[in-house]
Parts: structure tokens; C-alpha cells; sequence
């Protein structure tokens, strides 16, 4: 059986570290990469390198004028080619920059193949940098399509926060509060070091280790769930930070029963997305209260995206058709009145004011004298977020 092994992440040279480590831990190891900095010239280019040098290459034909298409329609094709050819035992997909592992570990599932391990490689030193970065992704040469509007700062919260193990660099610059954020942003992560960092240009592979795995190997060979994966980042279930505050670092977890007043968060969306370097979660509006809203925030920019109807607004008989995790999640969020419907906000940052940006989202809550009007009265409030929910 092939193992494949997806290892991405914006973090350059740490990426290049942790694949040049697998390739010297795991004997009869390859590594596949498509190249979409080539794709301005009309193809993707593909190349296959073991422990020793570059075995083959080729290039794929951009798909719609996507490159990331291409990828996809490239990928699984050539993993299988591999698998069949025999003599392999992992194969590890070095993800281009910017693409997103979510999206690949589904392509390779789907194409019948065993993914053993998604790694997002990290640089300690970069992380908040990263968060901070409202570029888009086009500025930096590092979009995937035409059309790719995505920043560096959601795209790199998005690969950190699917993998469940990230590829930590030695890095000299880091200290005490980098890691400390990246602890927060991720708890759940294993973390498993790889050497210092070298400049990519300069990255050669160690000579091929014997003796027992070394924890990044093991770690890529674990075992991988694509559905549960998924689960783990959907608003409705996601596996959310917990309260936390060390070396200048703090996650605040917001909790609340009482829907938001549409137009006083809506004034506030700057000053709340500003106040944290990461924050996600889900919300739930007066004027809309059937519809599970999704939070996620980076780089001083929020997307909000319904997420599709609360629990609470379906009928008995939809609930079977629902996910188990989905129905776990919103039992343990139940109350006799509302049901699943609340807000759970999640904040992370160095320098976090905590009790100023409680008392802000406090004052987006509906009051008393509104909350007490009734489902009917907040319906017809001023739908202030059409415009970002394109209604």
C-alpha cells in the first residue's frame, strides 16, 4: 500500500525542511510537487524527486485558466502511477504556497488512495507576521487562479488549523511568545520539531537514517480522517480554542445565549475584527435567527458565510439526516429555549484586551426591552449584513 503524506504550508523553507527530513527518514520515499509559479505561462509543472535528486518531471495544462485545477486533475493520476509502478512506500505531496491541504486530502481520498498524514510546516518567528498580513495573495505572487481573492492571513490561519500535526522549525528568531500563539491558535496540534531552518536554495537531503521512525516519520505515517478533518473546521462543530493567557498571549472564549442586535455589530465589525490577530467561530443575528453564521477573522479582514440553518430550526425528522458529530455539537450547546442558536466566539492574540472587547460585544447584544419583543420584533430590524451575506 502507498502512504500519501501531505505536507503544506506558506512557511517556505520550513516546508522544504520537513520534506527533506521524510525523504531521509523513510527509505523508498518520494516526493511530488506541482509548481503554480509557472502557471502564468500556461502549465503547472511537476517534478518527483527520492532522497537522492529529481527522478522525473513534466508539466499539466492549466484547467478554466486555474492552476490549482490543474493540480487536482494532475495529482491523483500520477500518485496512482506510482502506486502501480510498485517499490514506493510513501509519497509525500509537497503542496505549492498558497494552496490549501483541505481541498488536496479530499482529492486523494476521493481518487481511492490512503492518506497517512496532512503536516503543515511552521516557522514560529513567521506566525504572527503571517496572521497579520491583509495582503492578497495576487499582491505577493502567490495566488492560485485569476480569480483568487483569498489574503496571506486567512489562507495561512486555514492551513495551520486543518493539520492535525505541524512541522516546527528550529527557528533562532523565534521566542517564547511565537510559540506560545502557536500553541493558542491550535492547541489540539501535535507539534513534532524538524531541524533549523536553511534557506531553500541552500537545502539538500541528509544522508537516509536507519533504525527506528523519527516522530515527524511517524507522525506522517499515524493515520489520517478526511471527514473528520472536515468536521473539526465547520462552524457548527469546530474543535475551538479554550481560554487561555501566557507569555503575553491570550484566547478569550466569548459565550452568550442572546442574539446580536444587526445593526450595533455591524458598526463594530472593525473594532472587533482589529482587536485580536485570529478570531473564528459561529454568531447568530436577531433579524436572521434561523441561520447559523460562520466568523473568521485575520489580517484585520472577517469573512462572515451562513453556514446553513441552527439545529433548532429543523423539524425531528432532518435530524437523522445529520452528521452524528453535527447532533453532538449541538446538544452540548442546548438550551430549553433557543435550542443550539448562540454565540461562540473565539479570540486569539498577543496583547489581547480582554475586558474591552468583552464589554464591545456585550454592547451588540440585544437589550432587555428588544430581547423581550419577541422572535417577530427582531425579524424586523434593519438586516444590516445583507450586503456581506450577499442576500
Amino acid at each position: 500500500m502507498l502512504s500519501v503524506v501531505i505536507i503544506g504550508g506558506l512557511h517556505a523553507d520550513a516546508r522544504k525542511a520537513a520534506v527533506a527530513q521524510l525523504l531521509a527518514d523513510v527509505p523508498g520515499s518520494v516526493v511530488l510537487h506541482h509548481d503554480l509559479a509557472t502557471a502564468a505561462a500556461g502549465t503547472v509543472v511537476r517534478t518527483i524527486r527520492d532522497a537522492t535528486g529529481l527522478v522525473g518531471a513534466g508539466e499539466a495544462p492549466l484547467v478554466n485558466d486555474c492552476a490549482c485545477c490543474a493540480l487536482r486533475e494532475d495529482l491523483v493520476p500520477e500518485l496512482l502511477r506510482i502506486r502501480d509502478a510498485g517499490g514506493t512506500r510513501m509519497a509525500v505531496v509537497e503542496l505549492w504556497d498558497s494552496v490549501e491541504p483541505k481541498a488536496m486530502a479530499e482529492v486523494v481520498t476521493a481518487g481511492g488512495l490512503t492518506v497517512t498524514g496532512v503536516i503543515t510546516a511552521v516557522d514560529p518567528a513567521l506566525v504572527l507576521p503571517y496572521l497579520g498580513d491583509g495582503d492578497d495573495l495576487a499582491e505577493r505572487d502567490l495566488a492560485a487562479a485569476a480569480t483568487d481573492q483569498r489574503t496571506v492571513a486567512d489562507t495561512f490561519a486555514r492551513q495551520l488549523e486543518y493539520a492535525p500535526v505541524l512541522a516546527v522549525a528550529d527557528s533562532p528568531e523565534a521566542d517564547d511568545e511565537d510559540r506560545e500563539l502557536l500553541a493558542q491558535l491550535h492547541p489540539t496540534a501535535r507539534q513534532v520539531p524538524i531541524g533549523q531552518v536553511t534557506p531553500a536554495d541552500d537545502l539538500t537531503v541528509p544522508a537516509p537514517r536507519r533504525g527506528p521512525l523519527t516522530p515527524l516519520a511517524q507522525a506522517a505515517l499515524a493515520g489520517f480522517d478526511v471527514e473528520s478533518a472536515a468536521a473539526a473546521q465547520h462552524p457548527a462543530c469546530a474543535l475551538l480554542p479554550a481560554d487561555a493567557d501566557a507569555h503575553g498571549v491570550a484566547t478569550l472564549v466569548w459565550h452568550r445565549r442572546r442574539p446580536f442586535h444587526p445593526e450595533r455589530l455591524y458598526e463594530a465589525l472593525e473594532d472587533i475584527t482589529c482587536a485580536a490577530a485570529r478570531s473564528r467561530g459561529r454568531f447568530w443575528l436577531a433579524d436572521k435567527p434561523d441561520v447559523l453564521l460562520h466568523w473568521d477573522a485575520a489580517g484585520g479582514a472577517l469573512c462572515v458565510e451562513s453556514a446553513g440553518p441552527w439545529l433548532a430550526s429543523l423539524p425531528d425528522a432532518a435530524w437523522d439526516m445529520l452528521p452524528p458529530v453535527r447532533r453532538a455539537a449541538a446538544a452540548l450547546d442546548w438550551h430549553p429555549e433557543h435550542g443550539d442558536c448562540c454565540q461562540h466566539l473565539v479570540f486569539t492574540s498577543p496583547g489581547l484586551d480582554r475586558d474591552g472587547l468583552c464589554r464591545l460585544l456585550e454592547s451588540c447584544l440585544l437589550t432587555d426591552t428588544e430581547y423581550a419583543a419577541g422572535r417577530d420584533a427582531w425579524k424586523r430590524l434593519p438586516p444590516a449584513f445583507d450586503t456581506l451575506l450577499e442576500v
